[in-house]
């Protein structure tokens, strides 16, 4: 798929013509949700210019996404204002734009719809702007979740189908959006660097109070999205069931920021000897990057190779995206996906134990007013034994992602131990230090076993000093396994183990 503004680099007049205008460029919106319709607000309260469009899904109303008490919130001004962005006249007659509206007024148009109909309307979309003649709009995506395909029976990210697909991200929550006060950041993100200026540079002017700066980044950007939705359910129930317990949060929420990097540099390290960066008209520090390249190396014997790439990890909307998700807010709501983490802390004190499956708890969401369609992380949670072994994710790289999973999908006698491990502090910071260590680690081995390497001095003198004969040494090791006395963390490694065996 093109996806550029330019067919032909080389046409001067054009190219001058184009930078000329590029003040008065629109951007579009198909499928107006929470999300567009809060950043529509954002830009009409801060911004004189009207550079936003706005297309509601058929049958949907253009500010139907806000409940009624939000609504009756909103200043009138700002919302007939937010009305003239999803209508014109013809006539004198009032018509909702459509797609195809969108695609024949503007310069970029996202399409805003989440993962129940994204794929549907990407390729709607790319037909659409070829029969009118417009392959020079720039199609871009902000869905978080991973897709799926039915005839391949397998999941994938979008922007890796469609490696030219522009990828909008940034913090926001929606209640903030419409804080006159705040400011918020993002990145728009394409393989090709001189899309990625131009578009960060026509997104930055919609309102001076939002900063949207440019990345080439996109697969590595969606993966994030998806896995972080999956983390925010996580850090909602941490932040709920342990909120007597501040000084184990920022641990908490640390790992889970930074397994998410560590597994989109693994995905980086794939996706990009099949998807380069295409003629990168800047180098990455002239578009905002700190440095060109960083690569993670990794020694395996007396062999070291290239393991992940973490180039992507400078782009500071994206990590700011995953830190405010796992946040709680001093105002307002938090994400829906930390609500539903919110929902599983409830779940698990009431009943005193892990849900029977994923459908006991999406009707314990529903009932606090959390429908399944808004809930991406879910989404990405029922993929997610797929993805870790088409990325071929290591489990010290994902075991916050592991452990959640099984907490909905393991054995009714496995989830005993993860429920211990979720509700105790302890067992959940142990959790913590433990099953990040690679599995090679020497002291994690040991531990797994059930034996403490520390208590043992004449072991780890064989093991480190004498360096013994391995096999002996093995031998010695088995025939002290006490394994009922396994602490409960442990026990939950070993059967994520079990489940996930990259």
């Amino acid at each position: 798929m093109n996806n550029s503004f330019f067919r032909q680099l080389h046409n001067e007049e054009s190219f001058y013509s184009f930078l000329e205008e590029i003040e008065s460029c629109k951007v579009g919106f198909y499928s107006v949700g929470l999300y567009p319709a809060s950043l529509a607000y954002n830009c009409a309260m801060h911004s004189e210019s009207n550079n936003i469009l706005l297309a509601p899904r058929p049958g949907r109303d253009l500010l139907g996404a806000f409940s009624k008490d939000v609504l009756s919130h909103m200043d009138h001004k700002i919302i007939e204002k937010i009305e003239g962005m999803g209508n014109y006249f013809v006539d004198g007659k009032s018509k909702t734009n459509t797609l195809e509206d969108l695609l024949l007024k503007c310069k970029i148009v996202i399409l805003a719809s989440n993962s129940n109909h994204i794929q549907n309307d990407i390729r709607d979309a790319v037909i659409l702007r070829r029969s009118l003649n417009r392959e020079n709009v720039v199609l871009a995506c902000l869905v978080g979740s991973f897709c799926f395909d039915e005839e391949d029976d397998k999941p994938y990210i979008l922007c890796d189908q469609y490696p030219n697909l522009a990828f909008f991200t940034g913090f926001h929550r929606h209640g903030a959006l419409r804080n006159p006060k705040d400011s918020f950041t993002a990145n728009f993100c394409h393989p090709d660097s001189l899309t990625a200026l131009i578009g960060a540079r026509i997104l930055n002017q919609l309102s001076p109070n939002i900063q949207v700066s440019p990345g080439v980044h996109n697969i590595e950007c969606q993966y994030i999205k998806s896995i972080k939705n999956i983390s925010s359910i996580f850090a909602g129930f941490v932040n709920n069931f342990h909120s007597d317990k501040p000084g184990m949060l920022p641990t908490i929420n640390t790992v889970l920021l930074t397994q998410c990097l560590d597994q989109a540099a693994t995905v980086s390290q794939k996706v990009r000897k099949e998807n380069k960066f295409q003629n990168l008209h800047f180098s990455l520090k002239e578009l905002g990057y700190g440095e060109d390249i960083i690569i993670a190396r990794e020694n395996l014997g007396n062999k070291s190779f290239e393991s992940a790439d973490y180039t992507f990890s400078q782009l500071n909307a994206v990590k700011a995206d995953v830190l405010g998700s796992m946040t709680l807010p001093i105002e307002g709501k938090p994400t829906r996906n930390f609500q539903a983490g919110q929902v599983l802390s409830d779940m698990l004190l009431k009943l005193k134990r892990c849900p029977n499956d994923v459908g006991e708890f999406i009707n314990w969401c529903e009932k606090f007013s959390l429908s399944q369609g808004g809930l991406e992380g879910l989404k990405s949670l029922k993929f997610w034994p797929k993805i870790y072994s088409q990325f071929n994710i290591k489990n010290n790289n994902c075991s916050m992602i592991n452990l959640i999973y099984l907490c909905f999908n393991a054995k009714a006698e496995e989830k005993k131990d993860i429920f211990e491990v979720l509700i105790n502090s302890d067992a959940i910071t142990n959790f913590c230090q433990e099953s990040v260590k690679p599995n090679l680690c020497f002291e994690l081995n040991y531990k797994l076993h059930g034996i403490d390497v520390f208590d043992n001095k004449k072991l780890l003198y064989e093991k480190l000093i004498s360096n013994t004969n391995k096999n002996n040494f093995d031998k010695k090791l088995y025939e002290k396994l006490p394994s009922e006395k396994n602490p409960n963390y442990i026990k939950a490694i070993k059967i994520i183990n079990k489940y996930f065996t990259n």
